[in-house]
């Protein structure tokens, strides 16, 4: 069972990062669906501002308390880019984000020897019971999303597959949420944390291939590249040793990172020619930072 300073650091690393994660994902949602879906739109706004209410909270206590400095360091939360990608992502789609909780998280730094306050506890678990509130609306609403998509009875601008994963990484939440608020953490296997994972990061290469103009053959090269690559290391895990598939996995996520960096970079500067959002390239940047903490934890 965690600890009272346990429950309280892993929630809010955990809200820190993956509310974030969900309100993008709903940006791009509302930023994707057409003009005749403007109900969709308003829901996806919606909960995209609920996320973003809680995402304030998270990052206030966490002002107020202290969050490990690997995470700190991580870059998981927010990126060198994140601020510039979301200015100009709403700059270019007229749709609201919320700039200031990016600079307030910018300033958050480890105060080592801090003593946990009692009170705090039930500050983070009615948070964390919040947080699984929107995310049931919010799993709800993209599951019928996509059927309403397969009967082709509305159009988005995102592969099905897209959706299906923002889908799969919001139940993950849901089911960290669910055993911290037990004060326990998920107890996956190694086969099953690196295949979600290693999965993840193999379609996120899959989707930048996708997404790149057909003149950009070298970075579409590489991005086919890693999609294999990940797509060979769920294939293994299951017949390779620990520490062996550890390593690869590290390197191969190491690689993509950097990857991803020189994209947001490249797309920031109006260098790379795709239909690829700079604060998607971000996005991913920071999934990749999240799982190279895990990789090395």
């Amino acid at each position: 069972m965690l600890s009272r300073e346990e429950f309280i650091r892993n929630s809010l690393e955990i809200n820190l990062f993956f509310q974030r994660i969900m309100k993008e994902h709903l940006f791009f949602i509302e930023t994707n669906l057409q003009a005749p879906e403007a109900e969709y739109i308003a829901d996806a706004n919606r909960l995209k501002r609920n996320f973003e209410q809680l995402l304030a909270k998270s990052v206030n206590y966490a002002n107020r308390t202290t969050i490990s400095e690997r995470a700190i360091r991580s870059n998981e939360f927010v990126t060198p880019y994140t601020l510039r990608a979301e200015k100009v992502n709403s700059r270019l789609t007229g749709a609201r984000l919320d700039t200031r909780i990016t600079k307030e998280e910018l300033e958050l730094f480890y105060k080592p020897n801090y003593n946990f306050e009692k009170g705090l506890e039930k500050d983070i678990r009615i948070l964390n019971a919040r947080s699984l509130d929107v995310l049931k609306e919010v799993i709800a609403f993209q599951r019928n999303l996509m059927t309403l998509i397969s009967r082709c009875e509305i159009f988005i601008t995102l592969y099905d597959e897209l959706l299906e994963h923002l889908t799969l990484e919001a139940e993950l939440y849901r089911e960290i949420l669910r055993t911290l608020q037990n004060r326990r953490m998920p107890g996956r296997t190694l086969c099953a944390e690196l295949n979600f994972w290693n999965n993840i990061m193999g379609e996120h290469a899959q989707f930048i291939d996708g997404m790149l103009d057909p003149t950009e053959e070298a970075l579409k090269e590489s991005a086919e590249y890693f999609a294999e690559k990940f797509e060979t290391l769920v294939e293994i895990c299951i017949r390779t040793a620990k520490r062996e598939i550890l390593q690869r996995s590290l390197n191969t996520t190491e690689k993509i990172r950097d990857f991803k960096r020189n994209a947001t970079i490249g797309l920031l500067e109006c260098e790379i020619k795709s239909i690829i959002p700079p604060l998607l390239a971000d996005h991913v940047l920071r999934e990749a930072n999240h799982y190279l903490r895990i990789l090395r934890m």
